[in-house]
């Protein structure tokens, strides 16, 4: 009798995907329109359009943006334009919307590079926990997806995963 240790999940037809796998490096910031407001409150467009001219935007350089306004203020539809204006040329990617909003779309550019035919008619195992903070939002986008390519898809562990999806035979 051998004492070598097999491991039957490695060695089986099964497929583990973690989205830590796809997690593109690069800093998550966000960038409030309420520090452009006179009191956080009223949007001056003088002045909003002259504080923006001289703002310091290199701290936004290959940086991923989200443009929120944290107080509840009235602010136009252009002056969140008009910020991404200034952001698209230096930040890697600028979306209107908080950090999971912002993580949302960054995974939506990467699943639409991702080769997705790996997983043709394969038993996919979607693991749940990771090293980055990855929303829940963006790991039902991935399993819609999969969907469409998977055999079967099932999440947690191998020794423990929950079945989720069987392709109709």
């Amino acid at each position: 009798m051998s004492d070598e240790i097999i491991n039957r999940v490695e060695n089986s037809a099964l497929k583990q995907v973690s989205l830590d796998e796809f997690y593109p490096e690069g800093e998550r910031v966000l960038f409030d329109v309420k520090d452009f407001l006179k009191d956080e409150i009223a949007l001056i467009e003088k002045d909003f359009r002259l504080n923006l001219k001289e703002y310091d935007w290199s701290i936004f350089e290959r940086k991923y943006v989200g443009i929120i306004c944290s107080v509840d203020a009235i602010v136009p539809l252009w002056a969140f334009m008009l910020v991404a204006t200034y952001l698209n040329p230096i930040a890697k990617k600028v979306v209107f919307g908080n950090k999971e909003a912002l993580e949302k779309a960054i995974f939506k550019d990467v699943f639409l590079e991702l080769d997705f035919e790996k997983y043709k008619d394969a038993a996919v195992i979607v693991k749940g926990c990771g090293k980055y903070p990855i929303p829940e939002a963006v790991v039902v986008d991935f399993s819609i997806i999969l969907q469409d390519y998977a055999k079967s898809i099932m999440f947690g562990e191998a020794c423990s995963a929950v079945p989720l999806y069987k392709r109709p035979k």
